[in-house]
């Protein structure tokens, strides 16, 4: 028997019992469908998590109090530590620096009311950050040294108050009960590591301390952003800082009382956290999967009950052992293969939705559905037909001509 003939009596057979065929292939179907999807919106997120902290700015650096546990009296980071940071002789490999506090606050005006976040920094911070203005202009240097009640919102923030994004310039707000005028609508950036970065208002770093954040210690700041020269640069640049930081705070060796991440970091615990949720999620679609193929051996062994007398007749006419087993193979296969095929079209299709609902929910996901994971459900949907195929199909094989003839 050639391939040709076994595949047109497995579709013959398959067409005989259209509900049962249909019903096997649907538990195929939903396995792959499932698996198809799952992988899709993994990768989807990984994409979407690690977009997000490439967004953040190019060649960063994110200097932050606290380390090792060894320091009984840890020292805050300061604004002094900044300007020492962004000496050119020090670190040679660093371009910009941006000291940064951040808190909270309760916005109004125009009637309304809401909580965002608060960051007091730098005119540089803008630029590292890649912000970009829809109306207005960013703060600058005198604005920051002469304290000035100037804002910079986020596009949330003025819908919320507003209802609308043009002609805010020039308007008051009031943070916490006090006054400030907006100088400039910021352009949307979607969700970062810390939330909605659309619903935050950015000001001086000295107005931020003094009026609304007001902490005891007028110098220190809670991050200290650093921009490096280039990515092969980041090495240098870490260990130009944490000699800095090391001789002004005076730490032990080994001992810093500081961390340094950079967005390389960010991004690698975001793809193994992602990686790990997609192998999660892949693995529970998979039993679907397998539970289709247990439906197949399931069907596949009432077919053989069914036909006992049809494979006697085959075998007394001269049919071997291996056309036989070809014959079952080929229909267990084209039945998992039939329901792979449709199974994609069906993850591909759920993926859609799930896209689509999350864009309209207000938060951008796209989700990614590689060649290589259809190819892998293709092929892994006609392995599980061929590998729950084999039991039956030797069963039938076994078959004596002359018993299989007297069965009733």
């Amino acid at each position: 028997m050639n391939l040709t003939q076994a595949i047109l009596e497995a579709l013959e057979s398959l067409n005989g019992n259209k509900l049962r065929s249909g019903l096997t292939i649907l538990g195929i179907v939903i396995g792959v469908a499932a698996v198809i999807a799952m992988l899709a919106v993994g990768r989807g997120a990984e994409a979407t998590i690690t977009g997000s902290i490439s967004d953040i700015g190019t060649n960063l650096l994110f200097v932050i109090s606290g380390g090792s546990e060894d320091i009984r009296n840890p020292r805050p980071l300061t604004l002094s530590d900044a300007n020492a940071i962004a000496d050119p002789f020090a670190a040679p490999s660093v371009v910009a620096v941006a000291p940064a506090v951040q808190g909270s606050a309760t916005v109004t005006a125009n009637g309304e009311q809401m909580q965002t976040s608060i960051t007091g920094t730098s005119p540089e911070y803008l630029s590292m950050r890649n912000y970009s203005l829809l109306e207005g202009e960013f703060f600058t240097q005198e604005q920051r040294f002469g304290r000035a009640s100037v804002v910079l919102i986020g596009v949330d923030v003025a819908d919320q108050l507003f209802g609308h994004r043009d002609g805010l310039v020039g308007e008051t707000i009031r943070l916490n009960g006090q006054p400030f005028r907006i100088l400039g609508v910021l352009a949307p950036k979607g969700g970062g590591m810390m939330g909605s970065q659309d619903n935050e208002i950015l000001m001086p770093l000295e107005t931020a301390q003094m009026r609304i954040l007001q902490r005891s210690n007028r110098e220190r700041v809670g991050l200290i952003l650093v921009q490096v020269i280039s990515p092969e640069a980041i090495p240098d640049a870490t260990e130009e800082i944490s000699q800095i930081l090391r001789q002004r705070h005076q730490t032990p060796i080994g001992a810093d009382d500081f961390t340094i991440f950079s967005q390389q970091d960010f991004i690698t615990v975001a793809k193994t956290i992602t990686g790990v949720l997609t192998i999660f999620l892949g693995g529970i679609a998979a039993i679907s999967l397998l539970v289709g193929g247990i439906g197949i051996m399931n069907i596949m062994l009432v077919s053989v009950t069914e036909r006992t007398r049809e494979i006697g007749l085959r075998k007394a006419l001269g049919a071997r052992r291996r056309d036989i087993l070809i014959q079952f193979l080929t229909e267990s296969s084209l039945l998992s293969l039939i329901g792979g095929i449709v199974g994609i079209f069906f993850g591909w299709l759920i993926a859609f939705v799930v896209g689509r609902i999350a864009a309209n929910s207000g938060t951008p996901f796209n989700p990614v559905m590689g060649i290589d994971s259809i190819l892998l459900a293709t092929v892994f949907s006609a392995a599980v037909g061929l590998f729950f195929g084999i039991y039956p199909a030797n069963r039938a094989a076994s078959l004596e001509p002359v018993e299989a003839l007297r069965y009733e």
